[in-house]
């Protein structure tokens, strides 16, 4: 079976990803990198000394994830929180160029959240956040505006970094299912009860274990995650696994599908890669395993880009559809 990205409307599986939107809603951050050479040691501290020579500014946290999604071809509009301060202006900027629609609550009292690297000879040297939590007045308009958005979605992503912009996240939940919207999760922290209900969670190995402990074999790790699976009342849980690659449960068993074979340069923002493109080929109507193929080798092309980066159409689909 192939989707044909320029194909026109025949069924729910041959619809367009650019013409599906979907709904981004969580932590955004700023991420920073800073490049130079490290050459010699401080005589102050036994420290590298970097002296920089460049600075960038990528989107990082749900901003990375919607911009994903734009890259591939989707349509993407972030609802989150920033500061009124120069980095939430730089990170509305960036949106702007990454074609992303801008739903932002500014919070005069919150500091946006920055990611500093400082990277010398293709190696993070150090990183510096820079970060404190919204407040509740803001993220009850965050809540209105989200209500007033949802009907226009195909798909809701809620992108939890754990920085606060998703305190009301039960209710997001609840909404979006009454709607019959698809709800997909990237999870944090020990309380996975807030995500009940949901479509999808995709927690990384330390995540998930964090959750329902450590496992010893195959066998023990398919029933703690079905077990949470059944508990949560989700339709399925992707659990990512880096060099083995990933491994899908639902109500039907589990499927797994290995790693990709390429050389990790930086795994930094991988998992907004996969969850984006997951959430853009399912709300296109594409089948559940086959989006998790597609996003499993999206993953494999983006941890070799340095830093937060993005996968396009093409980077995936070589011949222009998906087979």
């Amino acid at each position: 079976m192939a989707l044909s990205r320029f194909k026109e409307k025949e069924s729910p599986v041959a619809e367009p990803v650019r013409f599906r939107k979907i709904l981004v809603v969580g932590d955004a951050m700023l991420d920073q990198y800073w490049f130079g050479d490290a050459s010699r040691i401080s005589p102050e501290a036994p420290v590298p000394v970097v002296r920089i020579a460049r600075k960038e500014e990528r989107l990082g946290g749900a901003a990375n994830v919607a911009r994903n999604i734009a890259a591939l071809g989707g349509e993407a509009s972030l609802l989150t929180v920033v500061g009124r301060d120069e980095a939430g202006e730089h990170l509305a900027k960036l949106l702007e160029a990454a074609r992303v629609r801008p739903l932002l609550h500014f919070d005069p009292r919150l500091e946006t959240t920055v990611k500093l690297r400082i990277i010398a000879r293709q190696q993070q040297m150090l990183r510096v956040d820079f970060e404190n939590l919204p407040h509740e007045e803001i993220l009850l308009a965050h809540l209105g505006t989200y209500e007033r958005e949802l009907p226009g979605h195909a798909a809701v992503l809620l992108s939890d970094y754990g920085k606060g912009g998703l305190s009301h996240i039960k209710r997001m939940i609840e909404l979006a299912r009454a709607m019959g919207k698809p709800v997909l999760v990237d999870p944090k922290g020990s309380d996975y009860s807030r995500y009940e209900g949901a479509s999808i969670i995709t927690p990384n190995r330390a995540e998930l274990a964090q959750v329902v402990g450590a496992w010893n074999s195959e066998d023990e790790l398919t029933d703690k995650a079905q077990g949470l699976r059944t508990k949560l009342g989700l339709k399925a849980l992707l659990l990512t696994r880096s060099e083995e690659g990933m491994t899908l449960f639902t109500e039907r068993g589990r499927f797994s599908v290995p790693a990709q074979a390429r050389e990790v340069y930086d795994v930094s923002g991988a998992g907004d890669t996969v969850i984006a493109v997951l959430a853009s080929l399912m709300a296109a109507g594409v089948p559940l395993e086959k989006s998790v193929q597609v996003a499993n080798r999206a993953g494999g092309i983006v941890v070799g880009k340095l830093g937060t980066a993005t996968v396009s159409f093409q980077e995936l689909f070589p011949k222009g559809v998906i087979e």
